[in-house]
């Protein structure tokens, strides 16, 4: 059958029309996919935050109410550790001394995680909020089935920076040096009074 000029002319356009409307459609499609994507990144990076992030504000609160049952490890080197750390905390080097880095020593570093209580939450920490060494060895020791949290500051914070993690009414009832501890020993966390027999809400959220 021949088509006259004007059933060409309706033909064209239905099917110029169909394809604009398919590429809106599809543009659309793969915008609201793109989002979604995104949507999801966004999701997935704070489920990731809350979920290997400590606050060192909440560990300090756990820790003046006696309830902090984790397990502290920081990984400087051994002389750092016994200058001064953060009380409670074992030490599982990943350093030789203060300017070498013992990353190599896998089989040593794994061996020392394994001893502690699987059920327990382990927390490390290395030398400030800006070091890798706690990302690292989180790295490593996940390759072995090991996983472990990492406090948001590291020791030149804690020790040196009390007040940008602590709030104001805060600043003049605690400082840093309650709550370090010097020498090989780990130290004993002192309960405040204040907080007997309380704890951090159970919402979910923590203090």
């Amino acid at each position: 059958m021949k088509l006259n000029k004007r059933e060409i002319v309706l033909v064209c356009v239905s099917v110029l029309a169909s394809l604009v409307v398919s590429l809106i459609a599809g543009f659309l499609y793969i915008n609201k996919l793109e989002k979604d994507h995104k949507n999801q990144l966004v999701k997935d990076y704070y489920e990731t935050e809350n979920l290997v992030h400590v606050s060192p504000h909440g560990l300090r609160l756990k820790m003046d109410q006696g309830q902090f049952e984790g397990v502290l490890v920081d990984l400087r080197s051994a002389e750092e550790y016994e200058a001064g750390h953060i009380t409670g905390a074992i030490n599982i080097p990943a350093y030789k001394d203060r300017f070498t880095s013992d990353y190599g020593a896998v089989e040593r570093i794994v061996s020392e995680f394994k001893k502690i209580d699987k059920d327990k939450e382990i927390i490390v920490y290395c030398y400030s909020v800006a070091c890798m060494t706690g990302r690292k060895v989180g790295k490593m020791l996940t390759d072995q089935g090991i996983f472990v949290k990492h406090l948001n500051i590291g020791w030149n914070e804690w020790k040196n920076d009390w007040r940008s993690w602590n709030h104001e009414h805060e600043w003049y009832t605690t400082w840093a040096e309650q709550y370090i501890t010097r020498g090989k020993e780990v130290g004993e966390i002192k309960v405040k009074k204040e907080f007997e027999n309380k704890g951090c809400p159970a919402d979910g959220f923590g203090c």
